[in-house]
């Protein structure tokens, strides 16, 4: 019981008890400036263990919001918020799930020039869930069927690429041994980036190459979960010279690091946010501040 709630090497991690005066027991926070490649950083971790009534609510809204605004306007003990999944105007593109409710699902179709001609694909995408017993996992999804259809998820994602035909869309059959997703609550991204304690990328066949740019310095926001099912929620700062923030593979090494067994990047650039207590913790790198968008995650007493 009274183990930490995450193992962190402490001279790279430093506990931020300035904004922990309203958490309970089993909900930390903590923060890293430790150069990664040579580059500065700003980067926060909170690390809590769902089984002790913490809460992990994904929100979805049809009006676009800060994670301040979301943070403020939530009802209850409320302990932290971070931004959500992908989204286009007021439309979210990614799996919005809360106590077997869904909210939106991972976008089911995409349009991209193959062979000279606009051709539909349909990707398979990375989401993060808990079980109705507040287990974790990751799984490349998709929602078979109409409308929001039946969540399916799959041990490896469908195999498209740009530039390649599109693969079918995804059935119970196909891509191989997909199975009925038994999580209730989950939030959905892209692209997948550890998956069985390994650093597995897939920003190729889950179609996210131009939104996620992989390979350049940007603010982050991913979430995982550690071996012992606690979850963490990660933001990195960038956008500026001085911290310019990580690349997709950077922000995977960084979650391996520090224990994560399973991880799913979430919208970052401009949207990357994390609120606690009420208090930003990086730097939004919008000139005007926080970024509205349309998702969110809310930590808070169940």
């Amino acid at each position: 019981m009274d183990k930490p709630v995450i193992d962190l090497d402490t001279t790279v991690w430093e506990k931020q008890t300035g904004l922990m005066a309203n958490f309970p027991r089993g909900i930390t926070i903590y923060k890293s400036s430790e150069k990664v490649n040579s580059k500065n950083t700003n980067m926060y971790l909170l690390a809590f263990n769902p089984r002790l009534n913490i809460d992990l609510k994904p929100v979805v809204s049809t009006v676009a919001k800060t994670p301040t605004t979301f943070f403020n306007e939530e009802n209850g003990e409320v302990y932290a918020c971070v931004n959500g999944g992908f989204f286009s105007g007021t439309t979210s593109l990614s799996l919005v799930m809360y106590n077997s409710a869904v909210g939106s699902v991972n976008v089911k179709s995409l349009t991209r020039v193959y062979n000279g001609a606009n051709t539909t694909y349909y990707p398979t995408r990375a989401a993060f869930g808990l079980d109705k017993d507040y287990k974790p996992s990751v799984s490349w999804v998709y929602s078979v069927g109409t409308g929001n259809g039946e969540l399916y998820a799959y041990p490896q994602p469908s195999p498209n690429a740009e530039g390649q035909a599109p693969q079918i869309a995804p059935t119970a059959s196909f891509p191989e041994e997909g199975a009925l997703w038994t999580q209730t609550t989950a939030i959905g991204g892209s692209p997948m980036l550890i998956r069985d304690s390994i650093i597995h990328i897939t920003d190729v066949e889950e179609m996210i190459t131009t939104s996620a740019t992989p390979t350049s310095s940007r603010p982050r926001t991913a979430i995982g979960h550690l071996k012992n099912g606690n979850v963490v929620l990660f933001v990195a700062e960038g956008g500026s010279t001085n911290i310019p923030g990580l690349t997709l593979q950077e922000l995977a090494q960084q979650m391996l690091s520090l224990g994560c067994v399973g991880a799913v990047n979430l919208d970052g650039g401009g949207s990357s946010s994390l609120v606690v207590d009420g208090e930003t913790t990086i730097k939004p790198s919008d000139a005007a501040g926080e970024r509205k968008v349309i998702s969110a995650l809310i930590v808070k007493k169940r």
